[in-house]
């Protein structure tokens, strides 16, 4: 039975290295996949996922104004196994909706990969509608500089210090953000969210 599947993480966790390698496997086995990844990150090239370790491979890409529904369904004229979607945090909830129904009306498998939290600590609406309609979750753990699981992500200026403000988006990678334990993210960003501050 196919289902929506949401991998998230902090940066750095290894998502999209995990969303190549389970795509080569359907390939490897014969099977057709459809890769999809936001338009608006270029950072391995312009419709292209890429990691940190230097896999990379094409994608079809999405803005907040495509219809995905369509555009798979278009797509799954040939026969597809799975589709995958990474920067899934870069979805609209329209769009986490239009993934549901291409589970649920066309029975294709959906994995979808992406970030949970910003660098304020508030959920992507990408996110929050996966973490509310996706049927299976999944967390790709990193590591803190203190050993401990990494949960949060600052983006830090070229100082190195945390910025507490900003555009929920900005395209980076190690240069700008830095995975951390809950305890760090507090630390760095002088615990925005304290009794004290709310």
């Amino acid at each position: 039975m196919a289902k929506l599947h949401f991998h998230y993480s902090t940066m750095n966790a290894g998502k999209s290295t995990l969303l190549l390698q389970a795509a080569h496997n359907y390939r490897e086995r014969g099977m057709d996949v459809f890769l999809l990844t936001a338009r608006l990150d270029t950072r391995a090239g312009p419709g292209r996922i890429g990691s940190r370790i230097g896999l990379g491979q094409a994608a079809e890409t999405f803005g907040p104004e495509d219809d995905l529904f369509t555009c798979i369904a278009q797509a799954a004229a040939q026969p597809l196994a799975c589709i995958f979607v990474d920067e899934a945090q870069f979805l609209t909830e329209a769009q986490v909706w239009q993934l549901a129904r291409v589970v649920d009306d066309l029975h294709l498998p959906v994995m979808a990969y992406g970030l949970r939290v910003d660098f304020r600590g508030k959920l992507f609406p990408g996110s929050a509608a996966l973490l509310a309609l996706a049927d299976t979750l999944r967390e790709v753990r990193t590591i803190c500089h203190c050993g401990r699981k990494a949960t949060m992500v600052i983006r830090q200026d070229a100082a190195g210090r945390a910025a507490t403000e900003g555009d929920q988006v900005q395209i980076g990678g190690n240069e700008t953000y830095v995975s951390l334990c809950r305890k760090h993210w507090r630390d760095a960003t002088g615990d925005p969210v304290s009794p004290a501050s709310a």
